[in-house]
């Protein structure tokens, strides 16, 4: 049922994922718009890329809360008849976040592509399917060193987590994981073109140091 209520959660959450965080430290903390350096993303990946890891930690954890709090709204719902209805709401809210951080109102409707806030929002709609996912992303971060590669994979992995393994009938939610996998493929296209010429940018996971020859 939609009430005005609702409509406020949805567009309050909307203006929750709207808020540009890797614009705002950027610009705040370094004097910099990370979209106009890197891969002109404003997203965590792009941030730890341009600014380093004291810039990309907050607007990661920050990106993930995002997703994660606009999902926990649904709890304040004044319409709630059954766990479908509930899991409908919780999804739609998500989305909302969603769509605020890919389009944000707060910087000109160029945000990021959604991952960290995507991440937010499985997490809590199905944590258990989104541990495993992550576990999937870090595995595949390990061997490649892509992050958009794992990324997608993990992304790709989530419904099939879903539907599989933990064998979900709620028809919203299996919609909901496979357009996920549909949605982080199409915002990595450019990613893709750039693995398949091979000059996709690795992450550097271990830095290395230098050893000084002694001589004696």
């Amino acid at each position: 049922m939609v009430t005005a209520y609702n409509i406020f959660l949805l567009f309050f959450s909307y203006l929750l994922g709207s808020i540009p965080t890797a614009v705002w430290i950027g610009k705040f903390f370094y004097k910099t718009d990370v979209r106009e350096y890197g891969s002109g993303n404003a997203g965590a990946t792009n941030v730890f890329r341009v600014l380093g890891k004291k810039a990309g930690i907050p607007v990661l954890l920050i990106d993930v809360m995002k997703g994660f709090v606009a999902v926990s709204l649904a709890h304040l719902s004044s319409f709630i008849v059954n766990s479908n209805n509930f899991i409908n709401l919780e999804l739609v809210l998500g989305i909302a976040a969603l769509v605020g951080h890919i389009f944000p109102v707060f910087a000109q409707f160029r945000g990021g592509k959604g991952i960290a806030t995507l991440l937010g929002i499985i997490l809590a709609v199905h944590p258990y399917a989104a541990f495993i996912s992550i576990g999937i992303f870090i595995l595949v971060l390990i061997i490649s060193s892509y992050v958009s590669l794992s990324s997608m994979i993990s992304a790709i992995s989530f419904p099939i987590v879903v539907i599989v393994i933990f064998k979900t009938t709620v028809p919203s939610l299996i919609i909901f994981s496979i357009l996920i996998a549909i949605m982080v493929l199409i915002t990595h296209q450019k990613n893709i073109e750039r693995l398949l010429r091979r000059e996709e940018s690795k992450a550097k996971l271990i830095k290395k140091k230098k050893i000084e020859e002694v001589e004696v």
